[in-house]
This record gives C-alpha cells, structure tokens and sequence, in this order.
C-alpha cells in the first residue's frame, strides 16, 4: 500500500494540508497550476498561513510541480480543486472538470482518482467518471476506479486540523472503499468513517454546511426581529443559551466557500430531480442579504447621529470571510462596501490579515495599509480578528471623527461599548 506514489492536485487551503500528511509518509507529488504558489512552497513560504515552515520542511517525501508529466507515474491521484458558484447561484464545475480532463488524459489501468470537492450527490460519478473515461479510453470500475472524501478543514482553525478530523470515505467498489479507507487512516488520527457509496458521502458532506446554515439563517432572523423590538440579540441569546440543548449560534455574515456555497449545490440537485427546496432556499436568501442589512443599520444610525451620509468615511475593520484566516472567498464583508458605496460613502478596508493584491484583484477594492485617525464617521466592526481585540475600543474610536459611530457585527465588545450591535 505504502509504495503507490500519490499526486495530490489543488495546492490550496485544503490540498497543501493533506499533501504534507501524505509527504511524511510516502513520495507525494504536489500539483498545481499556480506558478507563484508552487514557487513560493518550494521556498518553504504558504501564503495561506495554514502550514508552517517546519511543517513544510516535515514532508520530506513532498515535492511540488506546475507540469502534468511529473505526475503521470503517479497511481492515486486526489482532487482537491475548488468549486464555486457563479452569479446566478448555480454550481460551476469547471475547476472540477479541467482537473479531471488533465488527470484523464495521464490515467492508467489500476489508478484510483480520489476527489475531496464538494459537489451535489451524483457529480463524482454523473460529471467527473465521463470525463475521465473520455480522456484515458479507460473503462470505468474496470481500468481505474475512483474515491470520495470530503474536506473537512476548517481555514485559520489551529485546533481541528487535517488529522484531527474524523474523515468520511467511499469507493467505486466495496474493495476500493476499503483501499480508500485504509489510504486515509494512514495520516487521520480522528479516524475514518467508511460510507456505503460515493453519494452518500456527497451527500453527507453537502447536508454539513447546509445544516450550519439554516441555524444560523434563523438566529440572523431573531436578530432582525429583536431589532424591531429593540431588544439586545446576544443577551437573548444567553439567556436562551443556559437550557441544555440550545444551539449556540451567532448572527452573522454567512460566506467562505463553504457555508455560503454548499447549500446551492445541494438545491440544484433537488431542483434538477423536481423538487423545490424551501428552507434550505428561505436561509439563503436571508443569510446572503446580512450584509446590505447591516450597510442599512449604519445608515440609519448615522442618520440618527445627525451625521450626513453621503460623502461620509466609513471604516470597515476586517475583509476575510472569518477570524484570523487569509482567506476571501465569497467573503461578505464586500456585500457592506457595495451597499455603502450606493449611498455615496468613501469606503476603507482595513485587514491586516490578507493581501492586498487578492482583493484589488478579485474585488476591485484597495485594503489601506492602517486606518487614519480622527477620519470616520462610520466604523463597522466586520470580522473578529484577534488583533482588533488585542487593539481595544478606544483605541478603534480614536480613528473616528468628533461625531461617529461604531457598529459591531461580531459582539467583539460590550453593548455599552459600542453605538449599536447585530
């Protein structure tokens, strides 16, 4: 078992992780199309921050490539590639399909392609194997075969890390499955899960997120209504929270390439075999519309401050979709600066966690190096960075102007520390 070379395709959040386990066990050959990344990890750099460089330097049987022949004698072959939605909220498979195309057209008999993404119950083997088998001329089941194991990393998470999550396995065949099976226990101290097929772990890992959130579609609605009636949420919500089995959950901006992802890959499938999903979709719109909510709340006390709105500078501390982490996939903290922007405000983000070269590129914005004092009108409190903590309120207040105010999405601070809260 130990002497099948793997190649581990997709370098990123979830890839390199997995890549470095596998590299301190057996010769792994790490792929990806990323010029700059793979250079910058063959100079023991990972710009995610989700691995150190002693970490890195641990894999001792890891080796990095952009060239598809490198990997071509490779005999487990596992994707990790992203997949995203696009404007319309339906799921895009392309990552999906050219990593398949490129892994089909180096397939050989016996090889096992693995696939950590997460697609709708039925893509591995309705939209990936056709490819495949298009590619390499290979009979599915018969010449190769093929694997599902969800992701289940968790970005800028420092405790549940690649091996201390339990992992969710399935096979093409019962004999793959168990070869699935005993590749992962191989790395996870968690343990291993083995499903009974390919959609049932599709399933399983889809269900998730959607799960996270509807309940936190719910508790943002709570938070709309007690607005309304002007109670404070989170003191709600921690008198609720004494009983045994409340669910402790937070009101909040819901994005990543998970959370805000999943659920739209799950109704597409439901829609597809004719059902119309209504929860599932009623969470959705609700947790997408937070941010231009939250954009309105702090007009609206502006307003209310007698401070006038257009032409205002309004601070946004925090960018990334969470806490201490680089990422900034389908953050939406950019659903508040749209918003803000339609009425005419002059828009800063700060966040000294991520590059600023990402969402210049990706999101048209300017990150500004550190926030001018004395400027804002407005500061919103986005995203619980660690060192905004650390930072202080009257430290944040010192870069608002004479008359301002602070909203605090996060409960980072007290009631009476801030102007208004989520």
């Amino acid at each position: 078992m130990n002497s099948k070379k793997i190649a581990l395709i997709g370098l990123g959040y979830v890839g390199l992780p997995l890549a470095i386990e596998f590299g301190k066990q057996r010769e792994v050959i790490g792929f990806d199309i990323n010029h700059p990344r793979i250079n910058d990890l063959k100079n023991g750099i990972d710009s995610t921050l989700e691995t150190t460089k002693q970490e890195l330097q641990d894999a001792t049987h890891l080796s990095y490539t952009t060239n598809l022949e490198d990997v071509k004698d490779c005999e487990i072959y596992i994707i990790t590639v992203p997949t995203p939605i696009d404007k319309h909220k339906r799921p895009d498979l392309t990552p999906l399909e050219e990593s398949s195309e490129s892994v089909g057209s180096i397939l050989k008999k016996g090889d096992i392609v693995i696939y950590e993404s997460t697609v709708y119950p039925g893509a591995t083997e309705e939209v990936c194997v056709p490819i495949l088998e298009q590619q390499s001329g290979l009979k599915f089941n018969q010449d190769f075969y093929c694997g599902y194991s969800p992701e289940r990393i968790n970005p800028g998470d420092k405790e549940h890390r690649v091996t201390t999550i339990k992992k969710v396995t399935a096979g093409s065949t019962p004999e793959i499955a168990t070869e699935v099976d005993e590749l992962y226990q191989e790395i996870i101290t968690a343990g291993t899960h083995k499903v009974s097929s390919i959609k049932v772990a599709e399933a399983a890992k889809v269900i998730e997120n959607t799960q996270r959130d509807v309940n936190i579609a719910l508790i943002n609605e709570l938070a709309l209504i007690f607005n309304k009636l002007g109670i404070d949420t989170e003191s709600v919500l921690e008198a609720a929270g004494t009983k045994w089995n409340f669910l402790p959950f937070r009101p909040g901006l819901v994005g990543g390439h998970c959370i805000g992802v999943d659920p739209y890959y799950l109704t597409f499938k439901a829609t597809e075999v004719g059902y119309h999903p209504e929860m599932i979709l009623a969470g959705r719109r609700l947790n997408d519309n937070m941010g231009k909510y939250i954009a309105s709340r702090v007009t609206k006390l502006m307003s209310k401050s007698k401070i006038h709105v257009v032409d205002s500078n309004v601070l946004i501390m925090g960018f990334s979709f969470k806490e201490n982490c680089t990422d900034v996939r389908n953050t939406r903290v950019i659903d508040i600066v749209e918003e803000l922007e339609d009425h005419n405000c002059n828009v800063d983000v700060y966040d000294p966690w991520i590059d600023f070269n990402v969402t210049t590129l990706e999101y048209g914005i300017h990150i500004i190096e550190q926030p001018v004092k004395q400027k804002y009108q407005a500061i919103i409190l986005a995203v619980a960075h660690d060192q905004f903590y650390e930072q202080g309120i009257d430290s944040i207040r010192s870069y608002g102007d004479k008359n301002h105010v602070i909203f605090d999405v996060k409960y980072m601070f007290s009631k009476y520390e801030t102007d208004a809260r989520l």
